[in-house]
């Protein structure tokens, strides 16, 4: 008798739970996380933002689009900081929130979330050590991604972040911010034209790339700055980990005499901003990231803008050009000033972006006029419709396939089969590497992956283990069916068009028959443009 007894204490949790977490819940303040609020000042700075978008809508006679609805926000906020469309789950308690101040209690719960560090650090990463597992033995691109995750979960400050990265000693494993330094390697050798190059986009914003071999073609930059960048890590060593060897210098051959020369380590701009005392790579570290480097705060607030729109600011994001002068200065500025008048605060940047108005505009707009669009995209006075990351849309696949949330919390199983999966998908869908943020077109081939690849099949088919078999089991009415499979899908309800379409297709249909057309049903929306696009 036991034996049976314990089995069916396990499906009667499982049923009790999904219908939890279909059902929405009576009280959301049995849920600690839902109430989760922090004071800030935030409304000086965000106030500066919208002020800044709001002299230039009135100059071209713009009227910006409506703000789009809290539903649309969660949705796309979680895609912004998670890589991921949020869960029923989630869904339930975020509609039962309905407090002052709900989307800024839920922007700051999604930043206290470990998938929030888990999401940036690699979409940091690709910047800073690129997208290849490279040379195993002295680099482990996994342990520095791990560890840029616990510096977002403890919000170091970014310039910290960076110091560390740059000025970083010890073995790749136990020392994961020395992957900056071996992610170069090459041959045997570090290449510091890589690490000079990387250094100025990544931190930046500043492509210097084209003059390691000349002058820069439509720039300032020389080769002789370059060469003086590259010179700043002249005395690394890669040994039993990676450490200085003073007095070490830099040389290289010399295109004209064909001979060694020495070069000594510069900075191509502020030189006033350098240290006298350390090694070269600690004032590098101390000039990179110094209170008067606008380029350095400008950069990270560019790429933020970027991850959270989909589109920097400013682009490419990683050859943003010269800042401003003083009396032409942009948005970029403002949010950079306020980064740094709070020790570089990467949190406190997001939840700025977060509460400005461009940010909570919709996508819609009541006009045909393409001329009119285009000037309403190019001056942020709608939030631009942008093709989702190939991680963000495995990740949302993912998420539809469950109505709790998959987190840290989940079953190992969940966490081993999302892993892998990601892995698979974004292999076949076409990696994007460190230049996720450039403009793309979708193809042929990806579309046929999410209509018949292996991971649609696992999302859309109905049993007790997946949403779909649990929409059709437990929903009392084809109207709950219909719903919840969009709110699990496009976090949203259906529309009254929408909403008779389906109800059409399922009658009154029960059993393997209904399962079918809930499986036709959530096929629909995760095939649907809706679905792979941020607006």
């Amino acid at each position: 008798m036991r034996i049976r007894v314990v089995p069916a204490i396990i499906v009667a949790a499982v049923v009790a739970l999904c219908f939890w977490a279909i059902q929405p819940p009576g009280d959301v303040s049995a849920n600690p996380a839902a109430n989760v609020y922090v004071e800030n000042d935030l409304a000086a700075v965000v106030t500066q933002v919208d002020e800044f978008f709001q002299p230039r809508w009135v100059e071209l006679e713009l009227q910006p689009a409506a703000r789009a609805d809290d539903m649309l926000m969660l949705r796309r906020l979680s895609l912004s900081l998670m890589g991921t469309i949020p869960s029923l789950e989630e869904i339930r308690q975020f509609e039962h929130d309905d407090g002052p101040d709900r989307m800024k209690r839920w922007t700051i719960r999604y930043l206290e979330d470990p998938r929030y560090a888990d999401y940036f650090a690699e979409r940091l990463a690709r910047c800073y050590v690129g997208v290849e597992n490279g040379p195993f033995i002295i680099f482990r691109r996994d342990r520095f991604v791990k560890w840029l995750s616990e510096q977002l979960a403890t919000n170091e400050p970014y310039d910290s972040t960076v110091r560390k990265m740059v000025t970083a000693e010890g073995l790749w494993t136990g020392d994961p911010a020395s992957n900056f330094i071996t992610a170069t390697q090459a041959n045997g050798e570090l290449d510091l034209n890589v690490l000079a190059a990387r250094s100025a986009r990544s931190f930046l914003g500043q492509s210097l790339d084209c003059a390691q071999c000349h002058d820069h073609f439509f720039a300032e930059w020389t080769q002789s700055q370059f060469e003086g960048l590259a010179a700043q890590f002249g005395e690394v060593e890669v040994g039993l980990g990676v450490h200085d060897k003073p007095g070490r210098r830099y040389t290289l051959q010399d295109s004209e005499t064909l001979e060694d020369r020495e070069v000594d380590p510069s900075v191509p701009f502020q030189p006033d901003l350098l240290p006298n005392e350390g090694s070269p790579r600690e004032k590098f570290a101390v000039w990179l990231t110094h209170e008067q480097n606008r380029r350095f705060d400008r950069a990270i607030a560019n790429r933020v803008w970027g991850l959270m729109f989909g589109r920097p600011y400013i682009a490419p994001v990683d050859d943003m050009g010269d800042p401003p002068e003083a009396d032409q200065r942009d948005v970029l500025d403002i949010l950079a000033d306020d980064f740094r008048q709070h020790d570089c605060d990467l949190r406190r940047l997001i939840q700025v972006i977060a509460a400005s108005r461009p940010y909570g505009l919709g996508s819609d707009y009541p006009s045909e006029d393409e001329d009119e669009l285009a000037l309403l995209d190019e001056t942020w006075a709608l939030f631009p419709m942008t093709r989702l990351r190939p991680e963000q849309v495995i990740g949302s696949m993912m998420q539809a396939q469950f109505v709790q949330t998959i987190d840290q919390n989940s079953h190992l199983f969940v966490r081993a089969r999302r892993f892998f999966s990601e892995q698979n998908f974004v292999k076949a869908y076409g990696d994007l590497g460190d230049q996720e943020l450039v403009e793309r077109s979708g193809t042929i081939p990806q579309a046929l992956l999410r209509m018949n690849g292996e991971m649609t099949r696992e999302s859309i088919k109905s049993d007790w283990f997946s949403a779909g078999g649990r929409v059709s089991g437990m929903c009392e009415t084809s109207k709950d069916v219909v719903e919840t499979a969009y709110l699990i899908c496009v976090s949203r309800r259906p529309t009254a068009a929408e909403n008779a379409h389906f109800l059409e297709m399922l009658g009154d249909r029960t059993g393997d028959a209904r399962d079918t057309i809930v499986e036709d049903i959530f096929w629909a929306l995760l095939n649907s443009p809706e679905f792979s696009w941020n607006h």
